[in-house]
């Protein structure tokens, strides 16, 4: 990966309790690079300069890990996208712009139409 301003970090959220797995799972999740500013925010700006760096890897249990991108879509909400020409649906983050991606907070992001909560389990610079 080249050079890369401050802020950028590599996230891992897995999956936080839920009906289906009461202890949640280490094994369901994503880990994505992204630009976060102090307050552990989605930076628009750093993400325009250098989407392309911007990847994410879904992992699931018994499943080919899939390799994608964060993308802002309009309207300036978050997505997780893996088919860029195609017609596949993204994730859609909840409210990822609003979200602090410190260790610990838990996020929502909404798959095949249900929603889902992760825990954000780590936070590295890059």
């Amino acid at each position: 990966m080249s050079q890369l301003p401050h802020g950028f970090r590599q996230i891992r959220m897995e999956l936080a309790r839920e009906k289906g797995h009461p202890e949640g799972s280490r094994t369901f999740g994503y880990s994505f690079v992204a630009p976060l500013n102090e307050a552990g925010r989605i930076d628009p700006g750093l993400w325009a300069k250098h989407r392309e760096v911007c990847r994410v890897v879904r992992f699931r249990p018994g499943e080919a890990d899939e390799v994608g991108h964060l993308v802002r879509r309009p309207g300036g909400s978050w997505a997780f996208r893996y088919d860029i020409h195609g017609t596949d649906d993204d994730e859609a983050g909840y409210r990822f712009g609003d979200e602090s991606f410190e260790v610990g907070e838990y996020i929502s992001v909404r798959e095949d139409d249900e929603m889902h909560t992760f825990r954000v389990v780590s936070s590295e610079q890059v």
